[in-house]
């Protein structure tokens, strides 16, 4: 779990400040490709700390990380959405309360089970 501590409280005692100068490779030509990388940066990537308040806790998947295989997704995200109703681009969203509840619940080894469709959900 990454957190920006310039605006919140660390959630978890293990989850880590992100920097000004923290990045996610998306670069899928780069060998640190679907991984977290520093400014400066020359391949493809996206700015984690942001403007707005999407990254402010970021929980990292398992999907195609740390072991990422080219193409199969990268930078596959738990984050606050913007409004309800408008899609990210891969990650889940969930409203800024339900993302910080979820934070403080979760452990290090703790295991979140994504259905791939809703009929796996009964």
């Amino acid at each position: 779990m990454l957190y920006r501590a310039d605006r919140i409280a660390r959630p978890a005692d293990w989850a880590l400040p992100i920097g000004p100068l923290d990045l996610w490779s998306d670069d899928v030509a780069a060998p640190d490709y679907n991984m977290m990388v520093r400014a400066p940066y020359s391949g493809s990537h996206e700015k984690l700390r942001r403007a707005d308040p999407l990254y402010d806790i970021v929980i990292l998947t398992d999907w195609n990380w740390p072991y990422a295989v080219t193409g199969r997704g990268s930078a596959i995200f738990i984050h606050q959405y913007r409004r309800p109703g408008y899609p990210t681009e891969g990650c889940i969203a969930l409203s800024r309360h339900h993302l910080r509840r979820l934070a403080r619940s979760i452990r290090f080894h703790t295991r979140l089970i994504v259905p791939e469709s809703s009929a796996d959900w009964a």
